[in-house]
């Protein structure tokens, strides 16, 4: 049986008996079922997805509820709390593995692959024999012309709107991380609001976006690579932003409960460097997917 001594730093806290990680290995594995099966045309396959998300996010909520339990209690010690901080260092740098992967996508797309197909460099014989038609300029969708002709969301409109959106939410978090450390609960709650209200609205303006996109432009996912590259980086970040939002909210109702001090409180700064990560992540996508 684990032991539970915290004030001895060379004791690490395990809990034992814990039912969610097979919890979490039988959601994951219906929930890929279900979308296989969904995909190979299988009626059934939607709903056997829906249900092992719902396991999914079942065993998110209870092993995030038995952690911060564990944490009230004071079953933690400095070295597990260096060890959360490791892993949120590290998961943080998978996601930036992550969007490297795209961001890398549409350089090579915007500076290798379309210049070939126009005919630069060795493209030469692939523009004349197969593609002599096609002008090398961005944003494209591509030599065959998939979906049709598009029209591109000006970088000055909704996007600039969301990034001030984005670079407030950064700095009302910024605020609330300072009350918290002064000890000020008061004003933790009203920044911490603040910043889930800008993250809700800068997704609001994102679903308009997409609508306007799909709607009025005819730019979709289906549009080449141009389509394919903008609408994997901003669904991505979008579903980081809502991912984001909902931790902060959990952040609010644990202040709500008084929760953390000003000396003990690294799941709120976890939160705080995810969000600022996703800060990054948008003005890195503003530049060089609508500006540029």
């Amino acid at each position: 049986m684990a032991t539970t001594h915290a004030d001895d730093a060379n004791v690490y806290y395990v809990p034992h008996s814990s039912p969610w990680p097979i919890v979490g290995a039988i959601g994951l594995f219906i929930t890929m079922l279900g979308v296989a099966s969904w995909m190979d045309g299988a009626d059934w396959g939607m709903w056997v997805f829906y249900a092992g998300l719902a396991i999914v996010l079942f065993m998110l909520s209870g092993w995030f509820a038995d952690v911060i339990s564990e944490s009230v209690a004071g079953k933690f010690n400095a070295q597990v709390d260096r060890s959360f901080r490791m892993g949120m260092v590290w998961f943080i740098f998978s996601e930036v593995m992550f969007f490297a992967a795209f961001f890398g996508a549409l350089f090579y797309a915007r500076t290798f692959s379309v210049p070939w197909l126009g005919g630069e460099g060795a493209g030469a014989a692939t523009h004349e024999f197969l593609w002599s038609s096609f002008d090398a300029a961005w944003p494209t969708n591509g030599p065959s012309d998939l979906n049709g002709s598009f029209q591109t969301i000006p970088a000055w409109g909704i996007p600039l709107l969301n990034t001030l959106l984005l670079l407030a939410s950064g700095v009302t978090l910024t605020i609330a991380h300072h009350a918290l450390k002064a000890g000020h609960r008061g004003q933790i709650m009203i920044w911490l609001a603040a910043t889930v209200l800008l993250g809700a609205v800068f997704m609001y303006f994102q679903i308009y976006e997409y609508a306007h996109a799909y709607g009025d432009l005819n730019l979709k996912l289906s549009s080449g690579i141009y389509g394919s590259t903008f609408f994997m980086l901003t669904g991505f970040h979008g579903m980081h932003v809502t991912l984001g939002a909902i931790m902060l909210a959990v952040m609010f109702f644990r202040v709500m409960k008084g929760h953390f001090t000003k000396d003990n409180h690294f799941a709120f700064e976890a939160v705080a460097w995810y969000w600022h990560f996703v800060d990054v992540v948008w003005l890195i996508l503003f530049l060089f997917v609508y500006v540029l």
